[in-house]
């Protein structure tokens, strides 16, 4: 039986890897379709870019940083040589090793693409990789050494079960670092500093990668079990209730401001719901679960105009609100809802968390910055990144408008 139980778990997650791995796709449709044609065969280079860059880079060092050894702030062993942290039997935290680590991967890998689509249509190709390996080695594993990693912030009892904080906070604080040192897309701005609705060039792509995220965030949730479990029905459960319960609330919200359903924002309350719920979906019950989504669909529309109209960053998808935002949001949540969770210490790993990570993401985009640069020419900019950085189209003999 225990062999048995063994075998359940390492298929089950698995299957989470693989459901999370897939979210690349989610993100590349989403990214894509909420930006303009001319720039979409660079957004897919950098998402792929992310998990390839992520998937060595994490190997070789991030791993070791997350996972090795009990060191308070960071991990000390098992650097270029990471399955040498396992048992006798190659197990490691009640898998085989390499099951461990292709979960780990993939969760580190989508903390990394988060940031495409605020920095998109304007960043150098060369500069963007550099930032895709940096955040796969001393950002991403440093902080969740210290959530996941067995660091101070689980030592006092910080509560993250699937990446709210780990994940989509680090990813969403990278991408304001990001897009506040690259600077808005020309035309987003007028002269007195109104901002300028710059349309995606595809819906129902975007719609599409939201579809392939909800999908696959049942992997991301549900996989964080790294067990075959009975509790895998409710964890599902409360993920989509939250999620429902924040587009139907951005619909209600937009339609009251707006005058009319907002297509892109209600995708997004998806995206913020399902953000939101990740760390607390283990400890909350199904109604708290419909609140956080609900209050999570309210908070991503305000903190995109707030983003787009009062700081005037630009972000072209939304991702610092979705991410960040409700990231940071769906942290704080645990401790107010989250059976056992201390609203204290949630505070605590939120501050520490996102100090670290904005000091050293500014850090980072300001190095480049200064350097080989962040950010393309006014004409590649204005020509579309595909042909100047890629020389090639992604929708090949279409003619484009190329609007400032």
């Amino acid at each position: 039986m225990e062999n048995t139980q063994v075998l359940l778990n390492i298929v089950w997650t698995m299957v989470g890897a693989f459901l999370v791995y897939f979210m690349q796709a989610g993100f590349a449709m989403v990214e894509t379709g909420f930006t303009r044609a001319k720039n979409s065969g660079n957004i897919l280079m950098k998402n792929m870019m992310d998990f390839v860059l992520g998937s060595i880079f994490f190997f070789i060092i991030g791993f070791a940083l997350m996972f090795g050894g009990s060191n308070a702030f960071i991990g000390t062993a098992g650097f270029f040589h990471p399955k040498s942290l396992a048992d006798a039997d190659g197990m490691f935290n009640g898998l085989p090793i390499g099951v461990f680590m292709i979960f780990q991967t993939v969760f580190c890998a989508t903390s990394a693409t988060i940031v495409s689509g605020a920095m998109a249509e304007r960043t150098k190709f060369i500069s963007y990789l550099i930032y895709s390996a940096a955040i796969s080695v001393f950002i991403y594993p440093i902080t969740g050494h210290w959530i996941w990693g067995g660091g101070w912030l689980s030592q006092i009892g910080f509560h993250d079960f699937a990446g709210s904080t780990a994940v989509h906070m680090v990813g969403g604080l990278c991408a304001l670092a990001g897009a506040k040192m690259v600077g808005p897309r020309i035309g987003k701005y007028t002269k007195e500093g109104k901002p300028v609705a710059i349309p995606g060039h595809n819906l129902p792509l975007g719609a599409l990668g939201v579809f392939i995220l909800w999908f696959c965030w049942f992997g991301f949730n549900c996989g964080s079990t790294t067990a075959a479990t009975y509790n895998l029905g409710d964890i599902a459960m409360i993920t989509n209730l939250a999620a429902a319960a924040a587009t139907l609330v951005t619909l209600i919200v937009t339609w009251v401001r707006y005058e009319k359903p907002d297509i892109s924002m209600t995708m997004n309350g998806a995206l913020a719901g399902l953000v939101a719920i990740t760390a607390s979906c283990d400890v909350v019950n199904d109604y708290e679960a419909l609140f956080i989504g609900a209050v999570a669909g309210v908070v991503v529309v305000f903190a995109v105009e707030f983003f787009d109209k009062v700081v005037k960053i630009d972000d072209p998808v939304g991702a610092i609100s979705v991410h960040g935002v409700c990231g940071a949001l769906g942290t704080l949540f645990t401790g107010i809802f989250g059976e056992g969770c201390s609203f204290i210490t949630q505070l605590i790993g939120f501050v520490a968390v996102a100090a670290y990570t904005l000091i050293l993401a500014f850090i980072l985009f300001f190095v480049l910055k200064k350097t080989i640069g962040l950010r393309v020419t006014e004409k590649e900019e204005i020509d579309g990144l595909d042909m100047h950085e890629h020389g090639c189209s992604a929708y090949a003999n279409f003619h484009f408008h190329n609007d400032k």
